[in-house]
């Protein structure tokens, strides 16, 4: 394929600046994230019709399609102060630590334009694996979240297709989490259709225990980081990264109802734990994980996992708001043996995840919370993807396909090239409700070997 060329490249910043700025102080659940990726998603539209482009502009006083989206993306920054700023740091040079927080300055989102006028749609959505090309429809690739000192918080990149455009975000993810991420987004398509503000404002105040819990905070926080270290960056990069390859996977509604009655079955059969119910979602989650454990051939006392995110916005009281403009999650493993997971099957592997998600009350979240303060765990690609273990990111809940900009819902969605390794596992609704699309990163021969496995493609829509 054709490589994407950049027409433009600018900052955007708000349309309206806060007079007064704000700083954003880290929590724990930010600062896990220094050394790794960014969050990249983005989605496939298909081009306005000439009707549609002329309502666009008509409502926007816009003289064309991309200044439409720059217009609308200044307007709905105004509401994400954090996504205009920068990172800053404090050092403790005696105790060789730094604190992070936001610096609400409005200094800029980058906006790219670029076009690949001779690459369809078909030519990307019909591959069996996820081509290449792909990654360079996202802006600030390759870069750390540590840098957002001096690079943008927010990136936007607007592709031109043959036949469609590809828009494609990348959020520093020690400003926001998921469900940031798709706040942001969903908003800014409210912004383009001509809303005059947005349905869901951001939550911007962090959340930190406070001295009646029983957990503390000192803030600003700390952690046992010097961005200076240069040990520390090229002792990662002698770090040998293997080929990978990218496919992605539908599941419709009725393939996902088939596992859940198929776990809760065998659960029933077992006469185990009778009175728990597995959700579509770990039943689906169980199937994988025996799919991939099969397709990576290994011997049955090797030790395998699979890493889930635990939301805390709901396990807080009281409840932090749905609009919390933060990360509000941590991940949690379920291990098991590869022989012993697959003798036991879907049923036995659901319930040890539901088991595990239940186990997380508010209490968990609040041990978790004080376990990182005395022992700061800062994520890189050797700690996330290490052994034989599936790593779960983002979720079926968000709102992906009413990302509508005017013209028309999202046809398909993609992530980039950041936080990528051996057992990455992207989880995203589909189109049709209840239905998921996976996009699986694996080594080539257990990605083909998963490919030609029976029992997980006869669940598998094409």
């Amino acid at each position: 394929m054709e490589e994407v060329q950049v027409i433009s490249r600018m900052l955007i910043a708000a349309e309206n600046e806060v007079a007064n700025k704000q700083h954003i102080d880290l929590t724990p659940w930010d600062l896990r994230f220094p050394l790794l990726g960014t969050i990249q998603k983005g989605l496939f539209f298909h081009k306005p019709t000439p009707q549609q482009q002329q309502q666009i502009f008509k409502s926007s006083k816009s003289g064309c399609f991309i200044d439409h989206l720059k217009t609308s993306l200044a307007k709905t920054l105004q509401f994400f102060p954090p996504l205009v700023g920068r990172l800053a740091t404090t050092v403790n040079v005696d105790k060789q630590s730094t604190s992070f927080f936001i610096d609400c300055n409005n200094a800029g989102a980058q906006f790219v334009h670029a076009v690949a006028p001779s690459t369809t749609m078909a030519c990307i959505l019909e591959s069996t694996y996820v081509p290449c090309v792909v990654p360079s429809f996202f802006p600030l690739n390759g870069i750390r979240n540590s840098e957002g000192i001096s690079t943008p918080l927010l990136g936007v990149q607007v592709t031109e297709l043959a036949d469609g455009y590809f828009i494609g975000c990348t959020l520093n993810h020690m400003a926001g989490d998921g469900g940031c991420f798709w706040h942001f987004f969903n908003s800014w398509s409210e912004i383009s259709r001509g809303f005059g503000k947005i349905t869901r404002l951001p939550d911007l105040q962090r959340w930190f225990p406070t001295e009646k819990k029983s957990t503390s905070t000192v803030v600003p926080v700390e952690v046992p980081l010097m961005l200076d270290d240069k040990m520390l960056l090229d002792d990662e990069l002698k770090i040998k990264r293997p080929v990978l390859k990218e496919r992605v996977f539908h599941f419709s509604s009725e393939s996902i109802a088939t596992l859940k009655a198929k776990a809760n079955s065998e659960l029933r059969i077992a006469n185990t734990n009778t009175n728990t119910n597995i959700s579509s979602l770990q039943a689906f989650l169980a199937h994988l994980w025996l799919s991939v454990t099969r397709a990576r051939c290994l011997d049955e006392k090797e030790e395998v996992a699979i890493s889930l995110i635990i939301g805390t916005r709901s396990r807080i009281e009281p409840p932090l708001s749905e609009t919390y403009f933060g990360n509000a999650a941590y991940l949690m493993p379920v291990k098991a043996n590869a022989g012993e997971l697959l003798e036991k099957g879907i049923g036995w592997a659901a319930l040890a995840m539901n088991k595990m998600v239940a186990s997380q009350d508010y209490v968990q979240v609040l041990n978790n919370y004080k376990e990182w303060l005395e022992n700061p765990l800062i994520y890189n690609k050797s700690t996330v993807f290490v052994g034989y273990r599936l790593g779960i990111s983002s979720s079926p809940r968000f709102n992906v396909y009413g990302t509508d900009f005017g013209w028309g819902k999202p046809v398909a969605v993609r992530s980039g090239m950041a936080n990528k390794g051996d057992g990455k596992v992207t989880i995203f609704s589909g189109v049709e409700e209840g239905s998921f699309d996976i996009e699986l990163c694996l080594l080539p021969e257990t990605l083909e070997a998963l490919g030609k496995d029976e029992e997980f493609m006869e669940v598998v829509s094409v």
